[in-house]
């Protein structure tokens, strides 16, 4: 971990920002390429987490096959860097559908969906568009928030893409969202998963739709994915800077944290507390996991956690520590969800050989991406 010698390049920045350690998330890159290289895994990484050009282009490089996005905006950056893009989620809407049908000729484009209302009209978007997108059936892996409840269901949805201009059956894919849980209690819900995941794949090879990729995959599940037979790629996103429930989960460990915000101390009025100037404006009023108190903890004292949030306000809980701070004293804070503390912020300063830049974040927000200073 950083000591406060280390901060110097971030001295003429003013606070809150986000940090990045360049070095870990190379790292953490690597990491997750290797991993998936030794399994058999294409490694599709979800842009949510960064919404930055580089370092998407540190993932590409590290052997990404792809990229996952969430909205048209990620769609249009990220078809700068990448040629292969997953849309894991349904365009609903003719504006939307005309911005992914705007992406450049050289992009594959591949939608996820879990519904007729939402594969026709993106099948005749496609076919006017003279394009041909990719279909992968979204199936509910036990999460309960969308996808198909039923094999047949997706047989028939499968079968419908298949027969449609413009729409071209790809595989299916789903995520395990509700095993946010350590890696030695995964057992049954991975179990329980492949059983899931069979049953589909055999469902759509019995009726001549055998899926060519079978998409999952989540941080907290990822170094368990080769446990799911019939997988094809991988779709994580914090695992790229992880955050404080991935730690807390056993899915990474103190030196894969990469993502931190910077904060200083503006009160130590009150005993036993210290206030710093990253409220939830900063850091997100993510709730922490059942074993976690507290929206975050600081990089370099994790026993000093953020007790209480408001707009700009962050009470440092100092109950557990004898080191006390002066005004001004500056810290690093690892939140509990990075993804949405990320949401949060004008740019991240990636700090790397002993200087900090400013890298945009050019994925953030929901209008129509343009070149140049961000919309």
């Amino acid at each position: 971990m950083r000591d406060a010698a280390d901060l110097s390049p971030l001295d003429p920045f003013e606070t809150p920002v986000a940090v990045l350690d360049v070095g870990r998330a190379r790292r953490n890159a690597d990491r997750a390429a290797d991993y998936c290289r030794r399994h058999g895994l294409a490694w599709r990484p979800h842009v949510k987490t960064h919404k930055s050009l580089e370092v998407a282009r540190i993932q590409l490089e590290a052997g990404a096959a792809g990229l996952t996005v969430a909205t048209p905006r990620e769609a249009e950056v990220m078809s700068a860097v990448a040629d292969d893009l997953l849309l894991a989620y349904p365009p609903i809407g003719p504006s939307k559908l005309q911005r992914l049908m705007g992406l450049p000729r050289t992009v594959r484009l591949t939608v996820g969906l879990d519904s007729e209302a939402a594969l026709g009209p993106l099948a005749e978007a496609s076919r006017a568009a003279g394009r041909q997108t990719g279909l992968l059936v979204e199936v509910d892996a036990g999460l309960g928030r969308v996808g198909v409840g039923t094999p047949e269901e997706a047989v028939a949805l499968a079968r419908s893409a298949a027969e449609r201009d413009g729409a071209a059956f790809r595989g299916i894919m789903f995520y395990p969202g509700h095993l946010r849980v350590p890696e030695s209690e995964q057992e049954s819900g991975l179990a329980d998963l492949s059983r899931l995941v069979d049953r589909y794949i055999g469902a759509l090879s019995d009726a001549g739709l055998e899926p060519e990729v079978v998409s999952g995959g989540s941080t907290p599940t990822l170094w368990q994915t080769h446990r799911v037979p019939g997988v094809t790629e991988v779709r994580p996103g914090t695992c790229i800077y992880n955050d404080r429930d991935i730690l807390g989960m056993g899915a990474c460990a103190p030196e894969d944290l990469a993502y931190t915000v910077l904060a200083t101390v503006v009160s130590t009025a009150v005993p036993g507390q210290a206030v710093v100037d990253a409220g939830s404006k900063a850091l997100a009023k993510e709730p922490p996991l059942p074993t976690l108190p507290g929206f975050g903890a600081l990089l370099a004292r994790p026993e000093v956690w953020v007790r209480a949030l408001s707009e700009e306000h962050g009470v440092l809980d100092l109950s557990e520590t004898a080191w006390r701070p002066s005004v001004g004293e500056r810290v690093r804070i690892v939140p509990n969800h990075v993804c949405v503390s990320v949401n949060l912020q004008d740019h991240v300063l990636a700090l790397s050989d002993g200087g900090a830049t400013a890298w945009r974040l050019d994925g953030r927000g929901r209008g129509p991406y343009h070149s140049g200073p961000s919309a």
